[in-house]
């Protein structure tokens, strides 16, 4: 059975998807993910009502007098021992799109679809190369770059990262979180996919040095191509030599599928390190 098929399974399937946190928190064995959760200061950034704006944070300022409990996914490759030994593992953040609340029973929901369903299934799971960590946004909320920034360190500081080799991906909101974490922190990620998302395009100027893949579909009704485009456009002529935009004809905003499931994806996202390329094979 093919990975494509594995994820439609999975995504289709038709149960209940609660979860008792409180049972599921630890942490995971090589190969496997678990649920778990940190407090942080709490996130003020609120989805823009203006359509020249859609999507983008108001604000990505934390509220240091309040805290968010973040609930996640955390996912530790099955070599992980060994990446530790050596240098530390990889680590990719995986951004949802708007769609869940921020409930322990929404965070079950999510390996329904996105990268934690198919880090669900044996094939992917035993290939994947990389500590992978899934949060949660916050129902009415956008992401929240400083706050990812965050959690990213604590995830750093509880486990082995090559810091050479941090990532970030994201569909829908989470594209367009990809898009924010990247203006922030450029200088913290090795490579970026933003799937059907979007940016300023006077970030450009910051995100020229940074690998980049982007996806998006020609018949967006939710999320328009141009998003995406005027983001590739601009860093391309601010100098931006290591962008990809790879558009998928008479499709619309439901590319997730498509995209998780390549495996060149993640071959070429692997091979990207600040310290340089790196070797690696992605197949599955």
């Amino acid at each position: 059975m093919g990975v494509l098929r594995i994820l439609q399974k999975w995504w289709y399937k038709d149960e209940d998807y609660s979860l008792n946190l409180g049972q599921a928190i630890g942490i995971p064995d090589p190969g496997k993910q678990v649920a778990q959760s940190v407090e942080l200061p709490a996130r003020t950034s609120d989805w823009e009502t203006d359509q020249e704006s859609r999507g983008i944070s108001k604000t990505s300022h934390l509220d240091e007098s309040k805290t968010d409990i973040v609930y996640y996914w955390l996912f530790l490759p099955t070599d992980y021992e060994v990446q530790a030994k050596s240098g530390g593992a990889p680590l990719l953040l995986f951004l949802h799109g708007g769609r869940w609340k921020n409930t322990p029973a929404e965070l079950a929901k999510t390996k329904a679809r996105n990268l934690p369903c198919l880090l669900e299934t044996t094939e992917f799971a035993k290939k994947f190369p990389s500590i992978a960590v899934a949060p949660l946004c916050k129902s009415g909320s956008m992401w929240s770059p400083s706050q990812l920034m965050l959690l990213l360190d604590h995830i750093e500081e509880n486990y082995k990262i090559d810091k050479s080799r941090v990532y970030v991906m994201g569909h829908s909101m989470g594209g367009f979180g990809t898009w924010m974490c990247l203006n922030k922190s450029p200088e913290r990620f090795a490579a970026a996919v933003p799937i059907c998302g979007g940016g300023r395009p006077e970030w450009a100027g910051r995100l020229v040095n940074t690998p980049i893949w982007a996806f998006h579909g020609d018949n967006d009704s939710v999320v328009t191509i141009d998003n995406t485009s005027n983001m590739v456009e601009a860093i391309t002529k601010a100098g931006g030599k290591s962008i990809r935009f790879t558009i998928y004809e008479r499709a619309g905003h439901d590319i997730g599928t498509r995209t998780y499931s390549n495996p060149m994806l993640y071959d070429w996202m692997f091979r990207q390190s600040l310290k340089g390329i790196d070797s690696i094979n992605f197949e599955v």
